[in-house]
């Protein structure tokens, strides 16, 4: 506990995520009040073709009052 994934489109370094990744470890251990060796972070590329169906319709729509920071664009 906890595990974050994050979805994005291709094109980031090795090395980008994995800085993302140590920070993001980082950040959550602290605000959540919990060991470093317990945070955990997948990054997952998705074509931006693929993006609607695969995120937005599946995750982020369905996600509603769990959504704690919502994009700023939308497919309406």
């Amino acid at each position: 506990m906890p595990h974050v994934e994050i979805k994005c489109f291709p094109g980031r370094t090795e090395e980008q995520k994995q800085i993302c990744a140590e920070k993001l470890t980082e950040v959550v251990a602290e605000t959540l009040g919990c060991r470093i060796s317990s945070v955990s972070i997948a990054i997952r590329e998705i074509a931006e073709e693929d993006w609607k169906t695969e995120v937005w319709d599946r995750e982020i729509v369905p996600a509603g009052e769990n959504l704690y920071k919502k994009p700023g664009y939308s497919y309406e």
